[in-house]
């Protein structure tokens, strides 16, 4: 792929397979093209040929194209009210393009959002992109009355669709600092009717003008059902390029010389417009350009095409550099374009706008965590070097490892050069305080809204993600997780829905086994409140714990009096507990009041993981209360008995319809809660308040025994003995598996295994009765053998199908001897 071999519009391959289309201005398909998004919130992309982001263009018209949207706000604004005005670029690809905006604007500061947050830099807003990749957008200006002003607020977008983005800034922005103008900047403005009502609307609601510029202006068809069949056909593409390489390696990597520049940038010049860049800044940068050029045209002589790359966010200096070196004649070509996070789908055609995808590591410490970055349209288009151009806290070891950017790089062009900008962080600035931080996260989820617990029972510090289609069929999982391609984290399950045999049967262990849990939960309260705190903040662990978290709050308010509050957070095994979620129960509660809660132990994985966990955060008391502790994990349960706990029969419609809790670099950004689903349409199947109210029934008859238990433990050696771990090391190599985290102990997690993963084989302790009546049934749906075993401490063990693969069925061990 070279850039000017077709003349196919780069947005038919997706028109004709989806129905996609452009109406309107007759530039539309010179400005854009369409690409398909691995994205759960919008199938399409519009991918722009003249932003520098996905596709290499010339920097010189990369950089007009922005600069004369600019002079047209400042002739619209008028020099007066264009000096007044702050221009708002939006990360990550517009921020390359606000920047231009302003140099266009002339008069005005810049400032771009970002989702790296900066420590000692205090947040001055922030705001949510719906449709995007990565949500989480933050405002970190170095002058912290840069947005208090009452001028013109210029926000730059490369595209202006649905206008929720644009929405959701105002309305942060306004609600702090109301203004009466706003300019809206697009290179398109693809907005619909009912979009362009509803924003005339909002605009009016707040009294203020709102004009929009824009290079084009028109419309995207959307089929029905565009987003599912846009689903379909990027997991169709991927099967199908599965196993192969789509951007092989074009040169040998060894033989590709790779250097480092010292490009003499400025000392204390910002790298861009994270903090603000003033026309002070710009002078500045402009009087050292040349120099800088130079520098770079002299390391890449004999090249005669060669590509800037930028860096994610940062845009703007390595589009002033390349263009620079386009204007110093010395290169006959230059391109320029940047690296991205957002995920697309890549098909060699020419009529489809992302030929090529180079996949990296993220190499800056992102805050949401390691994932991966792309680099779109660079293999396979004949440039001699490449320039990658990156800010200091980007130049990392993941940078420079065997599979990090410079060496996909090095696959595809005989020179990459290194340019390294410092990365600016104000120097005045104070760090927040943790009360800051914690106040810039939104207040706990609450049924009826989420879940349908009553509002007092459960506050859930959480984001909502019912809208984001997250199942994926269990096989699709298994193979994923297995293979190392996806975290568990990741997607959901589809929702188990349970035949009507499987509801009698779990009616049934309800009503069997619903004093044996409020004495468990009665023992378990009484423990928490004689030795932790006589006001403790449960805390349970979203979404087994939160039952049992619940149960807890009714017993201490039906037995004492005490209305305890009662929170649910997430945690994820190799990954660990929300930190967001931490910092806002520290700044509302005294952490020494916490008392985490679960449902059970199996092997104590979860119990590890949180410990590990909170030695970053002071305070917290790593120490779980169980309603049962099989495992010999923990020193605070009701009971050390395998038995079945009924709302381990069940997913969500015995959890408050809440989704098991999700973590996805895409979804869960820096300043989010990890997310979950509530699904209300599961309201029918719904037996949560069922569960609880049954079980609650029942504390007053077990009162007594529940007096007794919590003295005779209280006096006891509780000590963890983790018999349960030992034993799951033993299962594992005599079952030839070789990997603990396939070997699920217990009623709850055999329970799991069946309902989520694919399961191999179940070993049940030899006279096993009721307790796995619904167990037998499970894997006989599931055509699992149950094999009955002596000298088991658990009731009964799951065993995750190992080395799953597409062929494996499930039950007669293919994968295991292949």
């Amino acid at each position: 792929m070279r850039e000017g071999d077709d003349v196919v519009w780069s947005g038919s391959w997706v028109a004709e397979r989806l129905g996609v289309g452009l109406d309107g201005d007759e530039r539309l398909p010179e400005l854009l093209g369409l690409a398909l998004r691995r994205n759960p919130k919008r199938a399409h992309l519009l991918v722009s040929n003249v932003l520098g982001k996905h596709v290499p263009q010339s920097p010189g018209l990369v950089r007009r194209t922005g600069h004369d949207l600019g002079v047209r706000v400042r002739r619209l604004l008028g020099d007066d009210e264009a000096a007044r005005a702050v221009v708002l670029g939006y990360a990550e690809t517009a921020t390359g393009l606000g920047h231009a905006v302003a140099d266009g604007v002339g008069l005005a500061p810049y400032l771009h959002s970002t989702r790296r947050p900066v420590d000692g830099v205090r947040q001055a807003g922030g705001f949510e992109e719906s449709h995007s990749h990565a949500t989480s957008h933050l405002l970190l200006p170095e002058d912290p009355l840069l947005l208090a002003g009452d001028g013109p607020l210029v926000l730059v977008d490369d595209e202006f669709s649905t206008g929720n983005t644009v929405l959701n800034t105002i309305r942060d922005l306004h609600e702090r600092h109301p203004r009466r103008r706003y300019v809206i900047v697009a290179l398109v403005d693809m907005r619909g009717e009912h979009d362009r009502e509803r924003f005339d609307a909002f605009a009016s609601g707040i009294g203020a003008r709102v004009d929009l510029v824009a290079t084009a202006t028109g419309t995207v068809r959307l089929p029905d059902g565009v987003l599912a069949r846009g689903q379909a056909l990027v997991a169709e593409q991927e099967r199908t390029q599965r196993g192969t390489r789509q951007s092989p390696p074009g040169e040998d990597r060894a033989a590709a010389t790779r250097s480092r520049i010292d490009l003499g940038w400025p000392p204390g010049l910002p790298d861009g417009g994270r903090h603000g860049f003033t026309p002070g800044h710009r002078a500045a940068l402009e009087a050292a350009l040349p120099a800088m050029a130079d520098t770079l045209a002299a390391v890449l002589a004999p090249a005669r095409r060669v590509l800037v790359l930028g860096f994610e966010e940062l845009m703007y200096a390595p589009l002033r550099l390349a263009a620079a070196l386009e204007d110093t004649g010395a290169i006959p070509e230059v391109r320029y374009s940047t690296t991205t996070r957002s995920p697309v789908l890549a098909v060699d055609d020419p009529g489809y706008a992302i030929r090529t995808r180079l996949v990296f590591p993220a190499h800056d410490d992102p805050a949401d965590g390691p994932g991966e970055r792309y680099a779109y349209n660079v293999a396979g288009g004949g440039f001699d070097a490449v320039v990658a151009v990156v800010d200091s806290t980007a130049d990392t070891p993941a940078l420079h490892a065997p599979d990090g950017l410079l060496a996909q790089l090095a696959g595809h062009t005989r020179h990459v050069v290194l340019a390294v900008v410092p990365s600016y962080v104000p120097p005045a600035a104070q760090p927040p305080t943790a009360h800051e931080r914690a106040s810039m996260l939104p207040d706990p989820l609450r049924g009826p809204d989420f879940s349908s617990y009553a509002p007092d029972e459960v506050g859930w510090l959480l984001q909502d993600l019912s809208d984001t289609e997250l199942e994926a069929p269990t096989e699709e999982r298994e193979e994923a997780i297995q293979s190392g391609g996806a975290h568990y984290a990741e997607s959901l399950p589809v929702e188990y829905q349970p035949s009507e045999q499987y509801q009698q049967l779990f009616k049934a262990a309800l009503e069997t086994s619903a004093a044996r849990i409020a004495r468990a939960v009665g023992t378990v309260t009484e423990t928490v409140l004689a030795e932790r705190s006589p006001r403790p903040v449960l805390v349970s662990l979203a979404r087994a714990g939160t039952p049992v978290g619940v149960l807890m709050r009714r017993w201490a308010l039906h037995r004492h009096g005490l209305d305890l509050p009662h929170y649910a957070v997430s945690i994820v095994r190799g990954r660990g507990i929300d930190a967001n979620a931490l910092r806002w129960l520290a700044a509302h509660h005294d952490p020494a009041d916490v008392v985490f809660v679960d449902g059970w132990t199996g092997k104590g994985a979860i119990t590890r993981e949180l410990a590990e966990a909170l030695r970053e955060f002071d305070g917290f008391d790593p120490e779980i209360a169980v309603l049962a502790d099989p495992g010999g994990c923990v020193r605070t349960y009701g009971t050390r008995e395998d038995f079945l706990i009924p709302s381990a029969c069940l997913n969500s419609t015995v959890s408050g319809l809440i989704s098991r809790t999700v973590l996805r670099a895409d979804l869960v950004g820096p300043g989010d809660f990890h997310g979950a689903k509530y699904y209300r349409e599961l309201a029918g199947a719904d037996v949560s308040g069922h569960f609880l109210d049954t079980v609650a029934a029942r504390f007053d008859e077990v009162a007594a025994a529940v007096d007794a238990d919590v003295k005779d433990l209280l006096a006891a050696d509780r000590a963890p003995t983790w018999e349960g771990w030992a034993a799951v090391e033993r299962i594992s190599e005599e079952y030839g598996i070789h990997d603990v985290n396939l070997v699920k102990p217990g009623v709850g997690e055999t329970t799991r295994v069946l309902l989520r993963r694919v399961p191999w084989k179940i070993l049940a302790k030899r006279g096993a009765g009721a307790d796995l009546d619904h167990v037998r049934l499970l894997a006989e749906q599931r055509g699992v053998p149950v094999e009955e075993v002596d000298g088991l401490p658990y009731t009964c063990v799951g065993l995750i199908h190992p080395k799953y693969t597409r062929g494996a069925t499930g039950a007669d061990g293919k994968a295991v001897s292949a």
